[in-house]
């Protein structure tokens, strides 16, 4: 099983990082200090909380009006998308339908994104359905916990067994590769978001690539 990030290793750009910010003032009246916050790597929960801690927003109070935030986040998102649209990155179309045509890969995604911001994102790239199973933000707010929800959800919906050496966290940050190690699975890197491909290296990741577009290359990473 390959499992995937979106935001730096699939897709860049889009408007989620205003939707997120206006969606923020709306429901806390602050969107706290997000230039001086990186988000690469976390899921949206855990940004939320990092930006309130700062402001002094206590957890119960994060807790109880996060449903609200993620209502209001998503329905920005879906109307700015058309006119700021999702940049597929270079060589993941080529390397998806090359997956797809050979029968040892099922796509699946671990993620930072709740689900309906995976669904919005990919969606509006033609993206969201290739992919089998997922887990997301909505699902833990501790990313090291996903992939071994994505391997659970693929017993329970797909009716296949994949123990965590079976599968490969693919990402382009050092938070993917810690979350893989934790799991237990393989790790490839990508340098195509905000760190390089020695940063990537330190990590301990099994595979560092600087891209994904050398399809013969990345596809015996992942298959390896």
């Amino acid at each position: 099983m390959i499992l995937f990030d979106i935001d730096g290793t699939l897709v860049w750009g889009g408007p989620a990082k205003d939707a997120f910010q206006m969606a923020m003032v709306d429901t806390f009246g602050t969107h706290g200090d997000v230039e001086g916050v990186s988000f690469a790597g976390k899921t949206d929960p855990q940004i939320v909380r990092e930006l309130l801690h700062r402001e002094g927003v206590a957890d119960d109070d994060i807790d109880g009006a996060l449903p609200d935030l993620w209502m209001r986040y998503l329905a920005r998102l879906e109307s700015m998308l058309p006119g700021r649209p999702m940049r597929v990155l270079a060589g993941v179309t080529a390397l998806l339908d090359a997956l797809e045509a050979t029968e040892e890969a099922v796509l699946g995604l671990v993620t930072g994104n709740i689900v309906g911001g995976a669904r919005l994102k990919l969606g509006s790239v033609g993206l969201f359905h290739r992919f089998a199973v997922g887990a997301f933000a909505s699902d833990h707010e501790c990313r090291n916990e996903l992939p071994g929800i994505a391997l659970e959800r693929a017993r329970q919906t797909l009716g296949m067994e994949f123990t965590p050496d079976q599968a490969v966290i693919v990402g382009d940050t050092p938070k993917d590769v810690a979350c893989g190690r934790h799991g237990g699975t393989r790790t490839v890197a990508v340098a195509t978001g905000h760190h390089g491909v020695e940063e990537l290296r330190r990590t301990g990741a099994d595979h560092v690539l600087p891209d994904l577009s050398d399809t013969r290359r990345v596809m015996a990473a992942l298959l390896a």
